[in-house]
């Protein structure tokens, strides 16, 4: 007799038949509805969300502000184009991030639908401002799958068989503390890796034709590897000494996950054009790209944008969202939440040599799974077994890494303490049981 499939199974069964296979599944769990912390499955099974949507439910699963100005900008109007006709949702939300995410004295924004035409509209920016062609990126990076955005990413196997890429791309090493460090301490160490900016200067690119420099300040896909504070301050100096635009890639770690609007506030390094997505609008696809004022007006008329640039629902979702976080101090919780989950995940460390790493900011914390104590030997088929493990005992959560050997967590931040202890306990049970020998 043929097994009876859950609906869950139904569902996943679907997808196969009708779906690309390359298109990402990173867990095989579903979703009948989700709030808060919580996803419901098809089969009625609740699941700790570690995951977030990859990071855009910082305000938790359908927020009830949220979901109540959806449904009444959706009764006003759905579309008209910003383009072609002016709606004050657009102008709130561009004075509501500007107000929270100041670039110098006068700041002015703009709204796309994904984070990667956020950067392909930040790089036309950089580009037109400076009048250069050249933009500099790093390794571990990751900026998007369009043109540019596929580009400037890193990880080959995101890019296999997609060329010919964007010219005038050129890429340096990540400052990797944990990878790359050896025996010197993190002064040294980054003293050497701006040693190795200087050094491009003469042996990769010429930096009076780059028109652009873009980090993320903590990477999201790369494994949570945030850039240490002397290097980005280099970096910024780098910047100012040849005129290139500093680009700051905020799209997965905006919005209270690093326990502030963005990473550049806490490192206190301000960019010249900087680009959010994900938890801005709390599921809706909403963008935006902020910069100086007079870099933002360099681009010429209608040289950046789209027909979707800013749809009114969600810019609405958006502006709820931010209020919401306000009213509720989500950028403060994102701070608790990194407490809790960083010292779980070092009182784990201790007792698991297999965990090579643990780093991250406020709650975007990671752990690296390596063998034999090495960080040049990921180990990323233990850390896809603990993911495919977690989600049968009831946590979904996301690898990351070049090597998929890093567990991430990008939990809502309006989890509560009982149901975030509660998902802890059941990674570190997973891991328990995965490392036996």
């Amino acid at each position: 007799m043929l097994k009876q499939l859950t609906k869950s199974e139904e569902l996943l069964e679907r997808r196969k038949n009708v779906v690309p296979n390359g298109v990402g599944l990173f867990n095989t769990t579903t979703v009948r509805e989700a709030k808060g912390a919580i996803i419901i499955d098809e089969d009625g099974r609740e699941l700790i969300d570690f995951a977030g949507g990859i990071g855009v439910v910082n305000a938790g699963h359908c927020p009830e502000p949220v979901v109540k100005a959806i449904q009444e900008q959706a009764a006003k109007y759905i579309h008209t184009s910003f383009n072609v006709v002016t709606y004050e949702p657009y102008l709130e939300l561009c004075e509501k991030l500007v107000e929270i995410l100041p670039h110098g004295e006068r700041t002015k924004a703009m709204l796309v639908s994904t984070g990667a035409e956020a950067v392909e509209n930040a790089i036309k920016i950089a580009r037109q401002a400076t009048k250069r062609q050249g933009v500099l990126c790093f390794t571990d990076a990751f900026h998007g799958r369009t043109l540019m955005a596929m580009t400037l990413t890193s990880k080959i196997d995101y890019k296999i068989n997609s060329g010919p890429f964007a010219p005038e791309v050129y890429r340096l090493p990540f400052p990797n503390f944990y990878r790359y460090h050896g025996t010197l301490d993190m002064d040294a160490f980054v003293a050497k890796e701006l040693e190795k900016l200087c050094e491009s200067a003469k042996n990769l690119v010429d930096p009076n034709s780059l028109a652009a420099v873009i980090l993320e300040p903590i990477q999201g896909e790369g494994g949570f590897n945030p850039v240490p504070q002397k290097y980005f301050e280099g970096l910024r100096k780098f910047c100012d000494t040849y005129g290139i635009m500093l680009i700051a890639d905020e799209i997965q770690s905006g919005f209270g996950r690093v326990g502030n609007w963005s990473s550049w506030q806490n490192y206190n390094v301000t960019p010249d054009i900087s680009t959010y997505a994900k938890s801005l609008g709390s599921g809706m696809p909403i963008a935006a790209i902020l910069g100086r004022a007079e870099i933002m007006d360099a681009a010429g008329p209608s040289t950046i944008g789209g027909t979707y640039i800013g749809n009114p629902i969600c810019c609405a979702a958006a502006l709820a969202t931010i209020q919401m976080m306000k009213d509720e101090n989500l950028n403060q919780r994102g701070i608790e939440v990194g407490h809790i989950i960083e010292e779980r995940f070092k009182k784990m460390q201790q007792n698991h040599p297999e965990i090579g790493d643990v780093r991250g900011m406020g709650a975007m914390m990671a752990m690296e799974f390596v063998k034999d104590k090495d960080p040049h030997q990921p180990d990323g088929e233990l850390c896809g077994k603990i993911v495919k493990e977690c989600a049968e005992e009831g946590l979904i959560i996301i690898n990351a890494g070049t090597y998929k050997n890093i567990i991430r967590v990008l939990c809502p931040l309006v989890i509560t303490d009982e149901q975030l202890h509660k998902g802890l306990d059941i990674l570190e049970n997973v891991i328990n049981k995965s490392t036996q020998h």
